[in-house]
Parts: C-alpha cells; structure tokens; sequence
C-alpha cells in the first residue's frame, strides 16, 4: 500500500487510572498513526490497552482514568483539547465505533431503525421520518435480509449477527472519516465473523473512511489489514505492514505470538505458549515491560525502557536487542 497523508496521529499517549490499589498505567506513551484509507490493526494480547486507546480517542475514558499526555491529532486538530461538547459533535459525525458486544451496546427499549437513524437527526438533523428511510438504505448495505422489516424489530429479535450488522450500519450513517472497531466479530461464529469481515471490508472501500481495527486475533489481522501495531502492556512494541509482520517480525513478542497460531501443519500438535502472563499495570516491570517473559532479555532490559527505531521504512520496532545492532553496524 502506498503510503498517504495522516488521518490520525496519536503521539506519546499516557491514561491512567487512579484506583484505591494504586495509579493503572495503562497506556504508556502509545504513538501510531493511521493513513487516510486504510485498516489499521491493533493487536496484542487481553488486558494490553487496546480498548482503553480507543476510549482515549473517543474522548470516552471513564473516571476514575484520565488522559494524562500526549496528543491525539485528528486532521491536525488535538482532540484532547476539545470540551465534552465539543466531543459529542465528533463522536458519531467524524469518529464512530462497533463495539465487541451489540447486545449491550443497542438499547433494547428502541427499535433498530430508529437507533440507525439516530445519527441522522442529531447530527444532520434530519427530520425522523427521512432519517429512518436512509437508515433503512444503509441496513440494507450491510446485507441485512428484509431491511425495512428488521427497521421495526427490536434488537432481542434478531440474532447476534444481524445485532452487529445494524450496528456497522450505526457508525457509518454519517460516513464518518475513522471507524474505530473494538473486536466486534469476538462473540461470532466463524462463518458469521468472516461475513462480517468481508462486510466491513467492502463498506470501507465504498465509504473511503479509515479503519482502527482492534482484536487479539492475528488470523483476523491478516484477513483485513493493511498495516498493523502490535501492543503489549500498555506500550507498542512493533509497527508495520500486514505482510512484513507475518514474514519478517522483530520484537520477541509479535514473534512469540506468531508461534502461538495454529495452523493445519501444527494440528494434533501441542500450541507455543508465550510463558507467565501480562504483568498488573499498577506496578508494570521496569525498562522494558515484556523482559520477565522474553527469551532474550538482558540487564539493560529490565532497566531503561527502550524507543522506538526504525529498522527500514514503515517498519519500527522498540527492543533493545535491535538497539544494540544499530548502534555496531
């Protein structure tokens, strides 16, 4: 993919979260950018971040976590600047979200056409009838079947996927210029995830609107995305194109990860297992927070947390064992 102008540009992003247990750092510094047009991944393990970065752009972080640092450039403009008023006309206008579960995301007092509409009449301020009518459009081009009918039902009357359909066609009512989709497709069988990815797939083409898509899910990243970042205890530690991280990863865990996939060759085999587990962020290993589980971790590991360099064009990485050989060769 050719490189394009930013959409989005998150630099140095810290959120924490002051509990009676202690301050949760939960983002770290996070830095990544997503070009104009494309599906961005963002991928790591439970409990890494992913959902607290899209709450952090979203302007959505609940107490008792606050965005501390760091900028979140939205066509040059900082959207940690911006008032929760000033938010609200964002939210769902030039940045909408899938969330992983509809069921709990769609109000079940309301029917499915009106909720669809819903971003019409607030932020367009059609008027309901009219809004409802091109709700119904946009339904029918997520491929729900007898999209004027489902319009009328309420979401305990349809089933999960056709839930996460009419929630798709939710965020793109206002062809929003990025679509954040916080592991929508977890909860759905495989046929139905793969409907949904394709789906998805070709509603961003049509639209030209920039994807954030965030799963723990590698086979997922390989199906759907153009580049990727893959995070790991608040921090990102590996950037790149899809097709670089399959073939070429860097950092011990995008490579330990990658060994964690089952394939048809490894079937009746025992899986890899990344061995201990992601570290509680209310006292996160110092330097480096992968070095207690990294084969390759030395001193300076567990002492200086290490940047981020760039080892060819559009492809960095944060380790120090690539440190080491930048600074001999």
């Amino acid at each position: 993919m050719e490189e394009s102008e930013n959409l989005l540009v998150v630099d140095r992003l810290v959120t924490q979260f002051f509990t009676y247990g202690g301050v949760v750092e939960a983002l770290d510094e996070v830095s990544f950018e997503i070009y104009e047009g494309e599906i961005f991944g963002l991928v790591g393990e439970s409990g890494c971040g992913k959902s607290v970065t899209a709450s952090s752009i979203l302007g959505l972080v609940a107490k008792p976590g606050k965005v501390i640092s760091g900028s979140i450039l939205l066509d040059g403009e900082d959207l940690l600047t911006k008032s929760q008023q000033e938010m609200n006309k964002v939210r769902g206008s030039r940045i909408s979200i899938i969330f992983q579960d509809p069921t709990s995301s769609l109000n079940p007092l309301f029917r499915i056409g009106y909720q669809v509409a819903e971003p019409y009449i607030y932020h367009q301020k059609k008027q309901k009838k009219s809004a409802i009518r091109e709700a119904t459009t946009i339904l029918e081009m997520t491929g729900l079947p007898d999209p004027s009918d489902k319009a009328k039902n309420y979401p305990h009357e349809l089933s999960g996927g056709m839930r996460q359909r009419a929630m798709i066609a939710m965020a793109l009512t206002c062809q929003p210029d990025l679509l954040i989709a916080d592991e929508p497709t977890t909860n759905l069988d495989v046929t139905i995830e793969r409907q949904i990815l394709d789906l998805v797939k070709a509603l961003q083409a049509d639209f030209g609107t920039s994807v954030l898509w965030i799963t723990h899910d590698m086979a997922v990243i390989a199906q759907i995305c153009d580049r990727v970042a893959v995070m790991y205890a608040g921090n990102i530690v590996e950037k790149t194109d899809v097709r670089t991280l399959f073939r070429n990863p860097k950092h011990p865990y995008t490579v330990q990860l990658l060994r964690a996939i089952p394939s048809a060759v490894s079937f009746g085999e025992d899986l890899e297992e990344i061995p201990g587990s992601v570290p509680r962020l209310i006292r996160p290993p110092t330097g480096c927070r992968f070095h207690p589980r990294c084969d390759h971790a030395t001193a300076i590991c567990s002492e200086v947390k290490p940047e981020e360099i760039a080892l060819e064009p559009g492809h960095t990485v944060a380790c120090h064992l690539y440190k080491k050989v930048e600074e001999s060769s």
